[in-house]
């Protein structure tokens, strides 16, 4: 298969993660934009170490890192999101952003 196929691939994923995280509100929705984004990124990654066929592995290794950082990322990220949806009833970013306390 030509290196092109999946960096297209990553490209329409990426693009799909950046238009969920700037125009959607729902928390849970961008959450897993970003995570569209980190699976285009590993995509790249791997992609680019079948292509350069190296004894290391070095782009499979850092898409498990990345798989890892991610896995931590929606961990927490839902533990804030339920923490904000028990204490005010909602998950919705723009109105998340009027909860801060003006000092």
């Amino acid at each position: 298969m030509p290196l092109i196929v999946p960096l297209l691939l990553a490209v329409v994923l990426f693009c799909l993660g950046v238009y969920g995280v700037l125009a959607r509100r729902n928390a849970i929705t961008v959450l897993m934009s970003v995570e569209l984004m980190l699976n285009a990124v590993n995509l790249n990654l791997v992609a680019f170490d079948a292509w350069r066929v190296d004894q290391l592995a070095t782009g499979q290794t850092a898409a498990v890192f990345v798989i890892t950082i991610a896995a931590a990322e929606i961990g927490l990220g839902l533990a804030i999101v339920l923490l904000l949806f028990r204490g005010h009833g909602h998950a919705d970013t723009d109105r998340a952003r009027d909860l801060v306390e003006a000092e």
